[in-house]
């Protein structure tokens, strides 16, 4: 939990305010009121007034020092249907239709972070990925070079000697069904860069694949072995590596079985999964196998912070996806 720490002292040192688009769900009323208590953002419910204020009152929570903004009501409503119709309008938006989108509680606090009204989003304790991504793509879209939005998981496994003293960092485990090469090896490059910024590690990407190195040929794995290369190329200065197996990733031993030259093998910090299968199958067998944390999905590639959470997610994991949200938005400042 140092990491969990560090971030919490960070997020407290520099509030941000976080909108919170779910404002009427119960885990995330009471995450809200944690998050003040804690004082590591300011949150901003949005949604129902009348909702948010009885679901507060059937969970027993005291939301002085959360802020609640109802789409309905905002003064600000008008602002962000003209701002919402100009970015749209040449998809065929009219502002008969973007007063309509806008009202969503989701939609009107990802333009909030658009217009520099809050400094970041976390939603998904009710709404799906892609309910989250269709906003974010359409009015935060990728930052600059930035060809893909992918996620990471940051895995704590406890007593484990993998990784960073058990701490792994799993891409992408939510977000790209069966990414090509050139956005795997996007992919590879963007966590190796949260895992330097966000964890403080010293990455080294594996490239996950049934393959070591050459040792089995197939159209999987020369997605993979593409992507490596492509990756290398675009930043030599990371250690990445592939295509890799995971015994060969992590463990020495068989690391200097299967690929004794490799500067990743055996050390493996970074699993950068070849498909969306594999890696959501594999951040949750290593959670529930290994009681392993798994804090996210957090994405990356945005222009500004906005992040999913997982439908099962409890109070506390919104709590801790909201402080990683507000360091991501420091850090862009």
């Amino acid at each position: 939990m140092e990491l969990m720490n560090k971030i919490w002292e960070a997020a407290k040192a520099d509030k941000r305010k976080i909108v919170l688009p779910e404002g009427d769900e119960e885990r995330t009323v009471v995450a809200a009121k944690k998050i003040v208590d804690e004082g590591i953002a300011l949150p901003i419910l949005v949604g129902n007034r009348d909702s948010i204020l009885s679901q507060a009152k059937a969970q027993g929570v005291d939301l002085e020092g959360v802020e609640i903004i109802d789409p309905e009501t905002s003064p600000k409503l008008d602002e962000y249907i003209e701002a919402f119709y100009e970015l749209r309008k040449s998809k065929g938006m009219t502002i008969e239709k973007a007063d309509k989108i806008v009202r969503d509680p989701l939609y009107f606090g990802t333009m909030m972070v658009k217009l520099d009204h809050a400094d970041g989003l976390v939603s998904g304790a009710v709404h799906t990925t892609g309910d989250l991504l269709r906003p974010g793509l359409q009015i935060i879209k990728t930052a600059p070079g930035v060809s893909v939005v992918s996620s990471f998981f940051i895995m704590l496994v406890p007593g484990s000697q993998y990784g960073e003293d058990g701490m792994l960092l799993f891409s992408d485990c939510a977000v790209n069904p069966n990414p090509n090469s050139d956005q795997l090896a996007a992919i590879a490059i963007a966590t190796a860069e949260t895992a330097k910024n966000l964890c403080k590690m010293d990455p080294k990407v594996a490239m996950l694949s049934f393959s070591t190195m050459g040792s089995a040929d197939h159209e999987l794995v020369d997605k993979v072995r593409k992507a490596t290369e492509k990756a290398k190329e675009l930043r030599p200065d990371l250690d990445i590596d592939g295509e890799i197996q995971l015994d060969a990733a992590i463990v020495s031993k068989v690391a200097s079985q299967k690929a004794p030259n490799s500067k990743v093998a055996g050390s493996a910090n970074v699993l950068v999964f070849p498909d969306l299968q594999a890696g959501n199958i594999g951040y949750k067998l290593v959670q529930r196998f290994a009681n392993a944390e798994a804090i996210g999905p957090v994405c990356q590639g945005f222009a500004k912070p906005i992040n999913d959470l997982s439908r099962g997610c409890s109070t506390d994991d919104i709590v801790k996806v909201v402080a990683i949200t507000a360091v991501q938005a420091q850090a862009q400042k």
